[in-house]
């Protein structure tokens, strides 16, 4: 292949490199009003009295909206950003006289400047009737204190949402008698864990400029994954026709799902459309880390049953989610905590999965990279390798006995086919990176601390089967150059780049003849939009059924000016020849010809949806080194082998693991959101909330080990998600061998570890 499988550096790479004004903010008109908002202290409160008459007298302000300006009796929308309907609840107004956590928005302010605009925020008075908040999800279901008690509360799906039991989801599914095979097993661990939540906190917070366009529409310009989507959401939250409603997006700084929701566009649509005046909401690192959509907490109760050989014969997993105070991603993200996790290991014979999701007064959850498939991995896996250490198997051993292969049915992944998978390699690889017949379980260094290593498996999806819709436009140009037209976001992760690899495979031209345009909802064909690990899968076969179609028209165009039939002509992506007579024609003459007295269109849109799924996989293999009188940790190297079918672009796709191995190892050691007894987020900024950087962590070794998925394009899967699941099992697998203790609560930070030895030597006789 010329350009596919090859490391080819992103379109963009020049631009974003050079500091070339290509994001949201950079090219939003200098005569926007600022917005900003006002924002509840309170978890949860009714407002009673706002005054705003202080505040539109200070000069330069040009509105301030409420709850006042928003009728409450009408119809409720959710922020998600999936494919309609959509399955969270329609639980949302864009100012709500009932305030549900402590950041939820109050008021809309908007002036000429910054400076005016805090002004007035801070002259606005609010009386607050005090409520008694619902803080702790485990005891949330069926609470007394509902946190959506109003009647226009809806779901449009059937996904077990009650709003007066603090319900937003519940579902359950299995195969087998769970209760006779567990009983029938040698061992069976019962194991609870808990996750908590996680910020994104990409690199760019969310931003949002509009405009009111030549026709009178609103022009919405954000840093978002999701424009379709997004249209959608701001033309139900405002009340007007969706063809009102334009939204594009421009280079984007960082989503990993975050951007999944349209979590602040309402707001400056809100005030546009009102005063019918330009404007920008740009988010304060404070604001992204206290009224966003962090990774959603969750408590996950694991049964697992094997008999004495390391046979695993049984998986049991209920999930609680905590949804926080509105159910954004709610109902979708709980699924994959056990349908991302329990068919790992495909030849149990039983298994059953039950997901309860619940209201909170806590700040809103969402999509994060991972999608709940990393909360459930690092449950069943950490369950495995709890397993092997009860059998006293070595955990990798274990694993190659029960794990899933290629041409297996994988009941508990919808009862999909496994088509291609090199997760057996994947383990073999990765046992040979991080030396682990040498290094396991753990050796004491001449420093005094230890090191040990340890095992996790993953995988995930690519795009949802049956729903997540891939589309792409291509055209030739003046002297034969193409233009391809996406509706899939480019978040950084080069997708605009391996889109267009996979085009130029097929018309065999380079890359720099094509341009590629997208994402915008006036121009671009409609596509679901980044996640879901659906780009490459799902828009990447669109592109290609597209470029397939294209080779076709140029073809018959080149066969009229050559006076032959297509049939006759070969195309080598330059010259079209007419094989009976030995004429030929240039692209560029194609190109050219079909500007005058054509009727064919060189331009083809393309749309593609899968019924199936196929998921990739990854082993993952942690060395840490432990100080056991501080608990300091270090991950002295992470191995990674990830079988992703083809790799597009090794170099993005080993990237995209880098990354995401990085933040898994954060979410595991480091990274932590938690409460005041008020419902405040106490790490309001990066200096509180800590993420690991490259500094930080030692060596991150990434390989492929391909498989060939036949409905992918040229045989490639997903790679975005899968790649943050190892870290959790592995890292916490690693610190039991370094200090026999098993964390079951992330994160794992030296204080735990410190007080869990100091139990432990107590325990063993090893204090006075």
């Amino acid at each position: 292949m010329q350009t596919v499988n090859q490391p080819i550096r992103k379109k963009d790479a020049m631009q974003l490199l050079t500091g070339q004004p290509v994001y949201t903010d950079d090219i939003a008109p200098a005569n926007c009003l600022v917005v900003k908002l006002l924002r509840s202290p309170h978890p949860n409160a009714v407002i009673e009295e706002i005054r705003t008459d202080a505040a539109m007298k200070v000069p330069g302000i040009e509105a301030v909206f409420t709850w006042k300006d928003v009728p409450q009796d009408g119809p409720r929308f959710t922020l998600a950003g999936q494919t309609y309907p959509e399955p969270s609840p329609q639980d949302r107004l864009v100012l709500d006289r009932h305030v549900r956590f402590v950041g939820d928005p109050v008021a809309i302010v908007a002036g000429k400047d910054e400076k005016c605009v805090d002004r007035a925020l801070r002259l606005i008075k609010v009386t607050y009737q005090v409520l008694e908040p619902v803080l702790d999800f485990r005891t949330a279901m069926d609470h007394p204190v509902l946190v959506h008690p109003e009647e226009n509360w809806e779901a449009l799906c059937q996904v077990g949402a009650d709003n007066k039991r603090n319900l937003c989801a519940h579902d359950e599914c299995g195969e087998g008698d769970i209760e006779a095979v567990l009983a029938d097993c040698d061992v069976v661990l019962d194991r609870t864990y808990h996750t908590k939540a996680n910020q994104q906190t990409m690199m760019e917070t969310f931003r949002t400029f509009c405009t009111i366009d030549t026709y009178g529409r609103l022009h919405v310009v954000s840093s978002t994954q999701i424009v379709f989507h997004c249209r959608r959401i701001i033309a139900k939250a405002l009340g007007i026709p969706k063809s009102k409603v334009r939204v594009e997006k421009p280079r984007i700084g960082g989503g990993f799902g975050a951007k999944q929701t349209a979590v602040m566009e309402i707001y400056p649509a809100f005030v546009t459309w009102k005063t019918k005046k330009p404007c920008k909401l740009v988010f304060s690192r404070k604001e992204s880390m206290i009224a966003s959509s962090p990774r959603h907490e969750m408590q996950m109760h694991v049964r697992l049953g094997a008999m004495k050989d390391g046979r695993i014969r049984a998986i049991d997993l209920h999930t609680l989610s905590n949804t926080g105070a509105y159910g954004e991603h709610g109902p979708t993200t709980v699924g994959l905590t056990g349908h991302k996790s329990i068919p790992l290991y495909g030849k149990a014979e039983a298994f059953r999965f039950v997901s309860d999701v619940v209201y909170t007064n806590r700040m809103s959850a969402g999509a994060y990279r991972g999608y709940g498939a990393t909360q459930g991995l690092y449950a069943v896996e950490t369950t495995v390798n709890e397993l092997a250490a009860v059998l006293g198997m070595d955990p990798t051993a274990l694993r190659e006995q029960n794990i899933v292969r290629e041409g297996d049915v994988m009941p508990a992944y919808y009862g999909e086919t496994n088509t291609s998978c090199a997760l057996d390699r994947c383990i073999t690889k990765v046992k040979e990176m991080i030396g682990w017949e040498e290094k396991y379980p753990s050796r004491r260094m001449e420093n005094g601390k230890v090191r040990a290593v340890g095992m996790g498996l993953a995988m995930q999806g690519s795009g949802i089967s049956g729903v997540d819709v891939g589309s792409a436009s291509l055209k030739v140009n003046d002297e034969g150059f193409y233009t391809l037209r996406i509706g899939a976001a480019d978040m950084g992760t080069g997708c605009d780049t391996i889109l267009a690899q996979i085009a130029a495979e097929v018309l065999e031209c380079g890359m720099d003849e094509i341009a590629v345009f997208g994402a915008d909802t006036d121009a671009s064909p409609y596509d679901s939009g980044s996640y879901a690990s659906s780009t490459t899968y799902v828009t990447g076969k669109a592109v290609e059924k597209a470029a397939l179609k294209l080779r076709e028209k140029i073809c018959t165009v080149a066969a009229g000016l050559l006076d032959c039939s297509t049939e006759d002509v070969t195309f080598d992506g330059e010259t079209i020849v007419c094989e009976a007579t030995g004429k030929s024609v240039s692209r560029k003459e194609v190109a050219i010809a079909s500007q005058c007295g054509n009727t064919i269109a060189l331009e083809v849109t393309e749309t593609h949806s899968s019924p199936t799924s196929p998921p990739p996989f990854m082993a993952g293999a942690a060395e840490v080194e432990v100080d056991l009188e501080t608990g300091e940790t270090d991950v002295i190297q992470y191995a990674a082998a990830v079988d992703c079918g083809t790799p597009v672009n090794p170099n993005l796709a080993r990237v995209q693991a880098e990354g995401g191995i990085l933040q898994g190892i954060g979410m595991t050691l480091t990274e932590n959101v938690t409460y005041s007894g008020g419902g405040k987020v106490l790490e309001n900024s990066l200096m509180q909330y800590k993420i690991p950087t490259r500094q930080d962590i030692g060596h991150i070794h990434v390989e492929f080990e391909s498989s060939y998925e036949e409905k992918g394009p040229f045989g490639a899967k997903s790679i975005g998600e899968v790649v943050i699941n190892t870290p959790l099992p592995a890292i916490t697998a690693a610190i039991y061998n370094a200090t026999g203790l098993w964390f079951r609560e992330l994160p794992i930070t030296s204080e735990k570890i410190v007080m869990g030895r100091l139990k432990q030597l107590d325990k063993t006789g090893g204090l006075s």
